[in-house]
């Protein structure tokens, strides 16, 4: 039957995966030397790929050797809300890291992959394609990126530092940046704040957990009933809102959100049901992306240094690509206040 096969064509790699019974990717793995792949695994399929005189592509593993200007950008998408590549803040931190890739003479390859997972991320750079991998969020799968870590394939991700955390993470102060969103909203006489987002990922929980110590520090008590749990998407961000507000009522004057986009929706449907922003509801979000400013009324925000982020992804996997194991860093977060939060 391998005869037969080697008669006809030249043997490929998806031939060495079916007659070895494992995936294409994990061969590409083998026969480039990964550390992803057992030894066991890897001494069989290298033995099956000699005995069948096939023969590894030569400028992959030129380019594996140090060669390679191209480095992953991977934005995770989530099957169950699918959050758009479009979303502002994946297109400014993608021009973000374009510009400190361009500075620094590398190309960019933009791939999604299934947040549940991550673990795919490694046939990017197993296959030749890519010198190293920058993950944009962390999407609550830290205990895969840590695997990763430990098989020593080159990558940093946007994000909160984690406990126990063996990769190298670079994102903005989420704890302080929460904590002065409260504040400011307390500050101007709100006494019933809600947060809006998704706490079990792992920037929202930093942020809600800001937004806890802010209510502590002006007395006030967490209120689980104006907790309105919503993923990032804004049309999740909608559904959620109008669920809370069937259910409870308008029982806040101001909104924490995750993000600017689900800021701008809870606008959207505050309005809708008859309610005005800043008059009976605040509304401050978190980004500070461009329609945050355009929006009606302009949103009072939490900016995210997302210049300062591409360059400090890119330095810091540069690093790790050299052998190195840099610091994770936290970068500093401002209020920027406009009109969702200002008095009439």
């Amino acid at each position: 039957m391998i005869k037969a096969v080697t008669d006809k064509k030249k043997m490929q790699m998806a031939d060495i995966a079916r007659l070895a019974g494992v995936s294409t990717a994990t061969v590409s793995r083998a026969l480039n030397g990964s550390p992803l792949i057992n030894e066991e695994t890897r001494q069989r399929i290298q033995e099956l790929a000699k005995s069948l005189s096939y023969t590894i592509n030569q400028g992959a593993q030129n380019l594996r050797r140090g060669g390679n200007r191209t480095i992953g950008v991977v934005i995770p998408y989530n099957a169950t809300n699918r959050q758009s590549i479009s979303d502002p803040f994946f297109l400014a931190m993608l021009g973000s890291l374009a510009d400190a890739l361009t500075e620094r003479q590398y190309d960019l390859l933009l791939s999604r992959v299934d947040s549940e997972h991550l673990d795919n991320i490694a046939a990017l750079y197993d296959s030749g394609r890519v010198g190293g991998i920058i993950m944009i969020g962390q999407w609550g799968h830290h205990d895969q990126l840590n695997e990763l870590a430990r098989r020593r394939l080159p990558f940093v991700a946007w994000g909160a530092q984690l406990p126990q955390q063996l990769y190298c993470s670079v994102g903005s102060d989420n704890f302080n940046g929460g904590k002065m969103a409260t504040e400011h909203l307390l500050g101007t006489g709100r006494k019933r704040l809600a947060f809006m987002g998704d706490r079990l990922l792992p920037e929202p929980e930093k942020r809600y957990a800001g937004y806890e110590e802010a209510l502590r520090k002006f007395g006030v008590s967490a209120d689980q009933t104006v907790y309105i749990p919503s993923s990032f998407e804004p049309l999740d961000g909608q559904r959620a809102l109008r669920e809370h507000l069937d259910q409870q009522g308008l029982n806040f004057d101001a909104i924490v959100a995750a993000s600017d986009l689900l800021a701008i929706s809870a606008i959207g449907v505050l309005r809708e049901r008859g309610y005005e922003v800043p008059k009976d509801v605040c509304v401050v979000g978190y980004d500070d992306v461009e329609p945050a400013a355009h929006s009606f009324p302009p949103v009072t925000t939490v900016r995210q240094p997302l210049d300062l982020a591409g360059v400090q992804l890119v330095d810091c996997l540069v690093r790790v690509m050299a052998g190195e194991q840099p610091e994770s860093q936290t970068l500093p977060t401002t209020l920027v206040v406009r009109e969702s939060t200002q008095a009439i």
